[in-house]
Formats: C-alpha cells, structure tokens, sequence
C-alpha cells in the first residue's frame, strides 16, 4: 500500500532560473507530461534571484491560466532551502548570462560561486537520488562545480545539456539529405559543450544506412562541423537572444530519455561524468555516446573513431580540463 502511495505521489521539480527565456519555455514540456508521461502529476518548484520574483509571478500566474491536470502545486520562491527541499529532479537554468566581449573563462568566473552554491543546496535539501541536467554555460563545467559541492549525490546522478547539440546535428544531416529528423540515428557529439565539440557521424546510419556512405567527407569537414559548433552563435545573431525555445525542447527529450529509456539500438548525447572511456581525462563532465534503462545511463565504448575526430577529442578534453583548473578544481 505504501508502495502504491509513493507511485501516485507527485514528482517534485526544481527549475532554477524560473523566470527567463529558457525557463518559460520549458515549463509548458513538463507541465504537459512530455518528460514523464501523460498521467504523473508534479511539483513545480521555481527558483528565482529576488529582483526577479515578481516576473516570476507573472509566470506563475499563467501556468495558473493553463490550468495544467498534471501540476498539482506550484512554489515560487528566492530561498534555495525551499526549492530544493527533497526534489526528485532539478534542472540548473540560472546563471550569469554571457555578455558581449565576455571570454568563456569571465564566464566561467560569474558562474562558479552560483553552482558551488546550487551543489551546497541540492547536498542539503534534495533527495539523494535526485537527477540535476545543467543548462547554464559553461555547462560541462558548471555541472563539475554543482556535482563537487554535492559530495553524497553520486556523480552519475548529473549531467549537463548536450542533447541541444545531437539534435541540431541530426537535423542538419536530415536536411542536407532530404529525410525527417527521426531517420537519423546515433550521432554523436564528443566532449564540451562549446565551440570544441565534436560533432561526429562515423557511427551514425540515415535511414537504415551509413551516414558516410551519403554525405561527402569535404561537406562534414568544412560544413557541417563548423554550422554545428557555431550554430548557438548564429541563432543569437538572427535573434539578439540565445537559444530558449530549442534548449528547452534538449531538456525536455534528456531527461524524458534518461527516465524512460533510449529507443532501442539508439545512443543519445549526454555530458556525463567521464570514467575513462575512449581515453578520456577522468573527473571531467565530458559528452558521450549514451544509452538509458531503468533511470541509468550507459557509456556505449564500442564505437568506431577515427583519427581526425580523436584529435578534435583530445582538444575539447584540453578545454574541459583548462576550465576545471580555472574553478579551482
């Protein structure tokens, strides 16, 4: 009977960063069951900085106005002690934002002292099994931050958003060859999420065939790379705004994925706590090609990689390291 009780209670989420663009988009994905189906109520705890909460109430209203049958409770609040306290889920949305002529490590810089303070925060409130996806850039980096700071949440417990990147790069390749998104299976982006990332199509099938036996080596080398790599870059300049719409849907399928499971025969993107595979440095939040049952992620190590993508590897590693130093870690 407790068993029962504990199935038909509703899952409590921290969204932090509540009020922004990214925030207001995602919240719609979870309150329409999108990440965890359409019949599991939840809690949404939304965190916001206090010169932001009356916006953030603004929010709230129109979730109000939605009338969502799946939201059984929404909690507004600035008080880290409230909108973790034993959450099952968080996904770490506030940050510094990056403003023009900020370098990644000034970046990186703003953003340490606030996910220090968000790993302080989930080790005291949260549940110890809770699942944190950090959207926030330096994302690899800041997750490596919050996870630190929460030393008896197991590491495998986060993850930072590389799922924005998989799916930019497997739309890409869907419409250079003329398919649907879905047809595309089992790219990979390699390491950080930045100008670094690898995108890589080696292992990849479109429509049940090689994607290298379809796509010309000179367009993934000259074009596809780069158009992935810079592509949050050209969206802020289309739009004046970086990705809100986009990394919210990432969030959404990340962690619909991890909590019900990969198709089967299908990897996913995830930045995830790096255990050594394909030689890369330990101890770094590092994206890999992964599968999900159960709620756990799985490092699929059996895939092919070629020289060129090793070498491009090794420099996002370089990077992901070179941060790790500059937060003191």
């Amino acid at each position: 009977m407790a068993e029962e009780k504990a199935a038909d209670s509703p899952l409590k989420i921290c969204i932090t960063g509540a009020a922004g663009q990214i925030g207001y988009s995602i919240l719609p994905l979870f309150a329409t069951g999108q990440v965890f189906g359409p019949n599991k109520k939840i809690i949404l705890n939304l965190l916001e900085i206090t010169p932001v909460l009356p916006a953030l109430n603004g929010v709230r209203m129109e979730l109000d106005d939605c009338a969502y049958p799946l939201v059984d409770d929404i909690v507004c609040t600035d008080k880290a002690e409230v909108a973790f306290k034993d959450v099952d889920y968080a996904v770490l949305v506030g940050g510094f934002p990056r403003k023009k002529g900020m370098l990644r490590k000034d970046l990186l810089a703003k953003n340490s002292p606030i996910f220090k303070a968000m790993g302080e925060a989930l080790e005291k409130y949260a549940k110890k099994t809770v699942k944190v996806v950090v959207v926030a850039n330096p994302a690899n980096t800041n997750c490596l931050i919050a996870a630190t700071n929460a030393p008896s949440i197991p590491k495998k417990n986060f993850c930072a958003l590389t799922r924005l990147d998989y799916n930019r790069a497997r739309n890409q390749i869907a419409q250079k060859l003329g398919v649907k998104a879905p047809s595309v299976e089992n790219i990979v982006i390699w390491g950080n999420h930045s100008k670094t990332q690898v995108p890589d199509v080696n292992n990849a099938t479109v429509s049940g065939k090689k994607a290298t036996e379809q796509l010309d080596a000179k367009y993934l080398k000259e074009e596809f790379i780069p158009c992935v790599q810079g592509r949050g870059k050209a969206i802020i300049d289309a739009r004046g705004f970086s990705s809100a719409l986009s990394a919210a849907n990432a969030v959404k399928d990340c962690l619909r994925d991890w909590v019900n499971g990969t198709p089967k025969g299908q990897t996913v993107a995830m930045a995830v706590y790096s255990d050594g595979s394909y030689g890369i440095e330990k101890g770094i939040f590092y994206s890999f090609p992964c599968t999900a049952k159960d709620g756990e992620y799985t490092i699929v190590t059996d895939y092919k990689v070629t020289d060129d993508i090793k070498a491009l590897m090794k420099a996002s590693e370089k990077e992901l390291c070179e941060e790790k130093a500059e937060a003191g870690l």
